[in-house]
């Protein structure tokens, strides 16, 4: 009988890029502008990302295209969500039969507050160059900043699987 052993290192390769994206766009607007400068189709995605925080569940929107050519999956994820909280907290006053509804704001990655949406390009190879990518991000209009986040830098990695 033959003995076969997995490799832990196999499964913490890093096969996709992730690049950050400051804007005031909504995001199907973003979508569309993206899908303008590249040969690529973002379209809404039924496959919401799901976080449970101690806030509570939400739920990022995500937009998705798969380069079947290259073999390439391109995600656009919302970075900033809302959780609105009810508060059964009631007051002595005129509005005293109402609810407060308390709203927190989750990030999908938390040590990237600043960032509005990722767009994590999986199954990347030679044939994809980051940077260039970068440059016509940037010539989108309404886009702020557009920069490489460093996989090393991410504490909350599993957020990004989906």
């Amino acid at each position: 009988m033959a003995v076969h052993k997995l490799s832990l290192d196999e499964f913490d390769e890093i096969d996709y890029n992730l690049i950050a994206i400051h804007t005031s766009l909504e995001d199907y607007r973003l979508a569309y502008f993206i899908n303008q400068k590249f040969p690529i189709n973002l379209a809404k995605s039924k496959d919401e990302v799901h976080i449970n925080v101690k806030e509570g569940e939400t739920k990022f929107s995500r937009f998705y295209f798969y380069d079947e050519e290259n073999t390439v999956a391109w995600n656009l994820v919302q970075n900033v969500n809302e959780v609105i909280q009810e508060s059964n907290k009631l007051t002595q006053d005129l509005f005293s039969e109402t609810n407060e509804d308390i709203t927190t704001k989750v990030y999908l990655l938390p040590e990237f507050k600043k960032a509005d949406y990722f767009l994590k390009i999986d199954n990347t190879d030679d044939s994809i160059d980051v940077n260039k990518i970068k440059t016509i991000l940037n010539t989108i209009e309404n886009i702020t900043t557009v920069y490489t986040v460093e996989t090393k830098q991410i504490k909350s990695k599993n957020n990004l699987i989906f």
